[in-house]
């Protein structure tokens, strides 16, 4: 997107101590509270007449930003009259009691101690007078984004007890006993979180890591830092946790300690004003949501997101301020991490975004930021474009999800236009996934935009219909997702970033599962061929049905059962690892009972009415279309999407 230059896009704001101006106030719209004149005023063209209320003026008598100056200055004038007519009193008092000549030591030493007395006297004036207009200019001040407050004080409130009071769920067990892994069993865990997690959350330094390890496990000297430790610790935690298949395994068990003892260094870790706060809050929201009875990852993400507009990481420092470009592609690969675990939290629990897109303006790091170095153990390591992929996908994510979830309610004139412009931006970023990702990362992708197809497609409040042709692909998409995800639950291979929630996303697509099949049961379970729409020449076409496995003589009914018994069993094997997901377990049996007791009876009537027919020719069956029509309109055609199975 253009930029516009730093003085009329400023990256920091002097905000106004009130909430609004008279003039926005009492025509009831927002006021961004700039100074010396807010955004509404400027464009109104009566910026001179911008004003604010506050303690020292009433309401309708407000004085202006420059009226404060001039006030200011009015007041130093009249401080400087002041000293000078004292000074001339003091002159004018030398010469009008002069005393009868005596000894000229004399004189002069009673002269200093008037003199003395009179400047001790005039000092201790300026100094009352200085300390009442200190704290009289307190009332005019704004908070600095770059504050850190929060600093231990003597109330012992700290911003990092504030973040895990509000984010914690369940108490941290400690652990008196607990003994640091070895440094082959950490090193084994750091290498499963670089591989897995760090390739696509880049938000620290890898070599500042392995420095931390090599401080902490050759017992050196030197002074290792709260936030070394949180770094070391939290990376461990994750790690191990990420690893876990049962809930209070070996490897849960040692993530839980590791957290413990990172909290101990929590306060200087989560101090504000720093970038290592924002990483440290990272690696805090990418642990809770592998640990949901412990930390809230919603709550963790907000604070993230308010830390990184505070430092100002939502917008691209001017290129002056910031010349070297590692640090600034740290800088961006640390916000768009923060980015996409927003977007991705926020969808997951149907909310709103911390912040949109409009509000930030970040370019992409350089490709060449991804690249990784050797590890510890001399392994050459694949580099971290994932990370880059994702940062992409969830750009497109963002888009759509703002548009018909986030914005005004109306429908859209024309949604589906919309819809499959957003469909064939994602299948085209599917296409151009690299072969050399690793297999694990291709299938994580897969599921991401079989996830993201099947969430822009459904109905919303802007774009209420659905077409027959929108209920085949959310049919087969959800089976084929359904079918993937409970081979990745039940494999016990953890080839990449998976966490609760995706026993969230396994629901929502159970979900829209069941509900296509209650609108479209008899059209869907028959097998028949759906036609994609007709669109205007020069607009998007529909994305096209994905390839079922075992080609179109497999039976829709058959799927459909599986599929079920198959949700059923994985949301029950993420219930093993974590508690909540029982209860999604509990509540998708009850939504679904109704529906598999009619799809089970409609295959007993099957199998009694006709026998099997395996070899016979089935015909193809087309619903409501102009063949002819349809292949004028769809003579140029579009590429399909080839997915993996």
């Amino acid at each position: 997107m253009p930029r516009s230059s730093f003085s009329d896009n400023p990256l920091l704001r002097v905000s106004r101590p009130v909430s609004a101006c008279s003039r926005c106030r009492s025509a009831k719209v927002k006021c961004d509270g700039k100074l010396p004149a807010c955004t509404a005023c400027e464009k109104a063209g009566r910026d001179t007449e911008c004003s604010a209320a506050n303690d020292q003026f009433a309401r309708g008598k407000e004085r202006s930003y420059v009226a404060a100056l001039e006030l200011r200055v009015e007041k130093l004038e009249r401080r400087l009259a002041y000293a000078r007519s004292r000074k001339a009193s003091v002159a004018q008092h030398e010469t009008d009691n002069a005393l009868p000549p005596i000894p000229e030591s004399d004189r002069k030493d009673s002269l200093a101690t008037i003199r003395a007395a009179i400047h001790r006297k005039a000092a201790r004036k300026r100094e009352n007078s200085d300390v009442n207009s200190l704290m009289s200019d307190f009332g005019f001040l704004s908070i600095n984004a770059t504050t850190r407050d929060f600093e231990p004080s003597l109330s012992n409130m700290t911003f990092a007890r504030l973040v895990l009071a509000a984010a914690s769920n369940d108490a941290i067990p400690d652990t008196p006993d607990w003994s640091m892994p070895s440094r082959q069993e950490a090193i084994a865990l750091i290498q499963h979180y670089m591989t897995n997690i760090y390739s696509l959350f880049p938000a620290f330094s890898e070599t500042a890591l392995y420095n931390v390890l090599d401080q902490v496990y050759s017992m050196q000297d030197r002074h290792i830092k709260d936030y070394d430790y949180w770094l070391l610790y939290m990376v461990l935690a994750i790690g191990s946790t990420a690893q876990s298949q049962v809930k209070n395994d070996q490897y849960y068990m040692m993530g839980l300690d590791l957290v413990s003892r990172a909290l101990k260094h929590a306060d200087q870790a989560l101090m504000p004003g720093y970038t290592t706060q924002i990483q440290s809050l990272i690696l805090l929201t990418q642990y809770s949501m592998l640990d949901p009875a412990h930390f809230d990852s919603w709550h963790l993400i907000g604070f993230t997101c308010r830390a990184v507009i505070d430092l100002g990481y939502h917008q691209d420092p001017p290129s002056e301020q910031l010349s070297d470009k590692g640090v600034l592609d740290m800088r961006r690969k640390t916000f768009y991490c923060v980015y996409s675990l927003d977007r991705s939290i926020s969808m997951v629990h149907a909310r709103a975004f911390a912040f949109t897109d409009a509000a930030t303006n970040v370019a992409w790091p350089r490709p060449s930021s991804f690249s990784r170095k050797a590890s510890i153990t001399g392994q050459i390591l694949s580099g971290s474009e994932p990370a880059f992929l994702l940062f992409q996908l969830r750009r497109a994510q963002s888009h759509w999800y703002q548009a018909l979830f986030q914005s005004d309610p109306t429908p859209l004139q024309d949604s589906s236009s919309f819809i499959w412009q957003m469909c064939q931006d994602m299948r085209e970023w599917a296409e151009a996934l690299p072969n050399h990702l690793p297999i694990g990362m291709r299938e994580l992708f897969d599921l991401e935009v079989r996830y993201s197809f099947v969430y822009c497609i459904s109905p919303s409040a802007r774009a209420p219909q659905l077409t027959d042709y929108g209920r085949m692909l959310i049919f087969e998409h959800t089976i084929a997702y359904l079918d993937r995800i409970y081979h990745v639950a039940h494999s016990g291979m953890n080839t990449a970033f998976y966490s609760y929630h995706d026993a969230l996303r396994v629901f929502f697509m159970a979900s829209q599962f069941i509900a296509v099949l209650r609108d479209a049961e008899d059209m869907l379970l028959a097998g028949v061929t759906v036609a994609p729409p007709c669109v205007e020449l020069g607009q998007a076409q529909p994305p096209p049905l994905p390839p079922r496995p075992g080609g179109p003589a497999v039976d829709n009914l058959e799927r459909s059962l599986g599929c079920l018994e198959r949700t059923s069993r994985t949301l029950a094997k993420y219930g093993d690892r974590w508690a909540d997901s029982v209860s999604l377990k509990r509540s998708f049996d009850i939504i679904s009972g109704e529906l598999v007791e009619r799809l089970r009876l409609r295959q007993q009537l099957r199998q009694r009415a006709s026998p099997p027919q395996q070899n016979m020719h089935r015909e193809m069956r087309w619903v409501d279309v102009d063949v002819e029509a349809m292949m004028r309109a769809g003579a140029g055609g579009s590429r399909a999407i080839k997915y993996e199975h």
